[in-house]
């Protein structure tokens, strides 16, 4: 979809994606969309998760109570930066009629996850 005469142009990535290849199945744009959403509620709820663990109070030592809010606020921001980045890098590979990219988030989410979840889980038996 290229910018017409008179109508406003869009910033300059948008611009520079738009000049890339053909307009692909309207159909798959509005599934990469709906794909980067979900990276982002999912973002948004490990930032959640990050703010619960700060107030959860007593059940943790302070230290381990911080560090675990610092990572899962900040792991939350890391999959939203990298899920408008995938969006994009698929965006334009549909676009250019190409393969589409390996989803990079997933071993992200997978292992990062599953590490901050033994990491709680043995703190909070340890505190018992």
């Amino acid at each position: 979809m290229t910018a017409m005469e008179g109508e406003p142009h869009g910033s300059r990535w948008t611009d520079r994606l738009l000049a890339e290849g053909d307009d692909p199945d309207p159909r798959f744009t509005l599934a990469n969309e709906r794909t980067f959403l979900a990276w982002i509620r999912t973002a948004l709820a490990v930032i959640a998760a990050g703010i619960g663990v700060a107030l959860s109070g007593d059940a943790l030592a302070v230290l381990l109570r911080n560090g675990l809010a610092i990572a899962f606020s900040a792991t939350g921001a890391l999959l939203a930066a990298l899920a408008f980045r995938r969006w994009l890098r698929t965006e334009r590979a549909l676009r250019r009629a190409e393969t589409l990219p390996p989803p990079a988030l997933a071993p992200i989410m997978s292992y990062g996850l599953a590490l901050a979840a033994v990491v709680l889980l043995v703190a909070l038996l340890a505190t018992r």
